[in-house]
């Protein structure tokens, strides 16, 4: 296997050898260490907040949030496939992993993500990478969109500080429950709220390359502790946070069977989420990832994680693309962003105790706002009708209906849609050349990829055409594939004109397309085959 990671590099390299070795055979030198470092405290400092918040939005405690990130993102770097991946908790395991606690409880959560890190390394070891990159950009889109708004809907109760006993997991009820619980607003929880989200924004844009996330978590929490403001916070709703990284233990897997179809979707999406950040770091270094190494990579790090009671890991995409603007050099940043985490928890976990929890949920609002790609998803349902049915459809079934259901039928629809305008590129060219060896002699110019949906929009005209001449040369120079619908149009074709007492010819088919027609039964003398058509009207 050639490492086309490094431009103009023909290194040959181990398969699923993980990028880790790649950096160290090229050379790594104390320079690249610095730059590192540097890099992997800039995503430390952005993962700490955001980690606590996407496990406390899950449903789980803060500290599974750190630990998924410790833990997991440290073997996502050692064993990943791409230079720049940062693994951790996800935004978009929101919705499936607060749906999975609810439904099987922590204990299975655990079983579901240690199942699924086998699911993805087994895809990864069947070269499967390569595959869930062909997911369609309208699908995404739907799909990320319809993510954000889930996740929003889940941050209005602590925006507001509302008071709620059960808060229901479906949309339309918990929207319904959210507004009984109305006349409970906190005025301070929705202060706290506006601040984070203002800070965030205003740093962002007056001050991008500082660590707004953090910034704007600390002030709140300065301004909640030096006020007094009677807010819900991490330490009274979780209680401290331990020093210390717990002692890994086998999950429990008795609950292999409740947990598995939780584990196929976590692995699915998980596939998807790192495999997308992947190729967003690879525009912005102008690096190739190795997808099947990061599958395996991912499900290293998802069987890690969850032995030390973590959840699911998946590449980011804010914190692998905060990485690459770093100036990250290689894998080392994401260890050492890991390894920060890491220090935080040992020396600084009680400061986590006075973080607002408002503060927490407009940190999350900030991120479900820009995750929905509002441009792009206004653009291609303007662009394009089937696209836009294709958008509808995949949100629509990921906000009302599940995660899993909106990316199979998305991908189902974006493949019909795919399938529809492939099939109309395919033409059927007819001639009377004048210089035929008399009129019976027909001239078929075939062009575009002759499989099975063009066959069915043009089947019928190759049809009509057997009933005239008694000679017909049907040329495949234009025809760059055929599937075995294609082949069977052709020999059908043949077998009306032998009946007739006709003769078909058929050129310039490249091998491949031989291989298949043959396999239907398409040889000498049924037919003749030529490498041109000149050659075809000489004989």
């Amino acid at each position: 296997m050639v490492d086309t990671s490094h431009p103009g590099g023909a290194e040959r390299i181990p398969l699923f050898a993980p990028k880790l070795i790649t950096i160290f055979r090229e050379g790594y030198r104390l320079t690249d260490l610095r730059a590192d470092a540097l890099a992997g405290l800039t995503v430390a400092i952005v993962a700490l907040p955001l980690s606590m918040a996407i496990a406390i939005a899950s449903g789980v405690g803060p500290e599974r949030g750190l630990i998924t990130a410790i833990v997991g993102g440290f073997l996502v770097s050692v064993f990943g496939g791409s230079r720049f991946q940062i693994g951790g908790p996800a935004g978009a395991f929101i919705v499936l992993v607060s749906a999975c606690v609810a439904s099987i409880g922590l204990p299975g959560l655990i079983v579901a993500t240690f199942l699924s890190g086998f699911i993805l390394a087994t895809a990864g070891l069947l070269r499967l990478g390569g595959y869930v990159r062909f997911l369609p950009y309208p699908v995404t889109l739907a799909f990320t969109a319809g993510i954000a708004l889930i996740i929003l809907a889940s941050q209005v109760k602590d925006l507001l500080g509302l008071t709620l006993g059960h808060e229901p997991a479906a949309l339309l009820p918990k929207l319904q429950a959210l507004w009984v619980a109305r006349e409970t607003i906190n005025p301070a929880a929705l202060a706290l709220a506006g601040l984070t989200i203002a800070l965030i924004l205003i740093l962002r844009r007056l001050r991008p390359r500082w660590p707004g996330l953090l910034m704007a978590i600390a002030v709140a929490a300065f301004v909640a502790w030096g006020l007094g403001l009677p807010v819900e916070t991490i330490g009274s709703r979780f209680g401290a946070l331990p020093r210390m990284l717990p002692a890994p233990v086998l999950p429990d897997l008795t609950l292999f069977g409740e947990a598995l179809p939780w584990a196929a979707s976590f692995a699915l999406l998980g596939a998807i989420e790192s495999l997308l950040s992947a190729v967003v770091a690879d525009g912005m270094s102008g690096r190739l990832h190795r997808p099947d190494t990061e599958l395996i990579g991912q499900g290293i790090a998802n069987i890690g994680a969850a032995l030390f009671g973590g959840f699911c890991v998946t590449g980011t995409i804010a914190r692998t693309a905060t990485n690459v603007r770093a100036g990250s050099r290689g894998p080392v940043s994401g260890m050492l962003h890991a390894l920060f985490l890491l220090a935080f928890l040992l020396i600084a976990a009680p400061l986590a105790a006075y973080i607002p929890l408002a503060a927490l949920a407009g940190l999350l609002a900030v991120i479900a706002w820009s995750m929905a790609e509002k441009a792009e998803i206004w653009a291609l349902i303007r662009a394009s009708r089937a696209d836009a049915v294709v958008i509808v459809v995949t949100f629509l079934l990921v906000v009302f209906r599940d995660l899993t259901e909106g990316i199979v039928a998305g991908f189902a629809l974006g493949g019909l849609v795919f399938i529809r305008r492939m099939a109309g590129t395919a033409q059927i060219l007819t001639e009377h050349p004048e210089d035929a060896v008399d009129e019976q002699t027909l001239v078929v110019r075939l062009q575009g990829p002759w499989f099975f949906g063009a066959a069915a929009l043009t089947g019928a005209a190759l049809d009509r055409i057997a009933d005239h001449p008694r000679r017909i040369v049907l040329d495949f120079a234009a025809v760059p594939l055929i599937d075995s619908s294609g082949a069977r149009t052709v020999e059908r074709l043949a077998q009306r004109v032998h009946r007739m007492g006709g003769e078909l010819a058929l050129t310039a088919t490249r091998p491949e397309v031989r291989r298949l027609l043959a396999a239907q039964g398409l040889a000498e003398p049924k037919v003749r085959f030529f490498p041109d058509i000149a050659s075809a009207r000489k004989r």
